[in-house]
């Protein structure tokens, strides 16, 4: 069981894992996997189970001597997106710890911003860590 949600453990494929992200795009998945695989973790890919479908309401029961209304028609919902759970199997692993802690390195040897973890910059670019700039 986890101290806190930063850092999960679960048994994936059999394995004991600490869950880096759960329910991945399969673009998402690509992108830690390769990663954390430069990084030299071992990865563990599974299926994300299905979200749980909201039950229908029950339908009211007619008033007396009126006449009972015709079922609604359902329309199938479309199928849900395919999901993944990452982990890896250093159990020490956690996420957080790895960026902040400056632990990660990009392919071409820079260290791994946030802004490069949740894939909002392409290239990561902080090579000083904030407590070292001179403003």
């Amino acid at each position: 069981m986890a101290i806190n949600k930063n850092h999960e453990f679960e048994d994936l494929d059999g394995i004991k894992c600490a869950v880096v992200e759960r329910n991945l795009s399969p673009a998402r998945l690509q992108f830690l996997k390769e990663l954390l695989e430069y990084n030299r973790f071992t990865t563990v890919v599974v299926a994300s189970p299905p979200p749980k479908a909201a039950a229908p309401k029950p339908a009211a029961p007619p008033a007396e001597g009126a006449a009972p209304e015709p079922a609604p028609v359902v329309a199938e919902a479309p199928p849900a997106p395919e999901l993944f759970t990452l982990g890896v199997t250093d159990s020490t692993f956690n996420a957080t710890n790895a960026i902040f802690g400056r632990l990660l390195k990009t392919r071409d040897g820079h260290v791994v911003t946030l802004a490069y973890w949740q894939q909002k910059e392409i290239l990561s670019q902080d090579e000083v860590p904030y407590f070292q700039k001179k403003s």
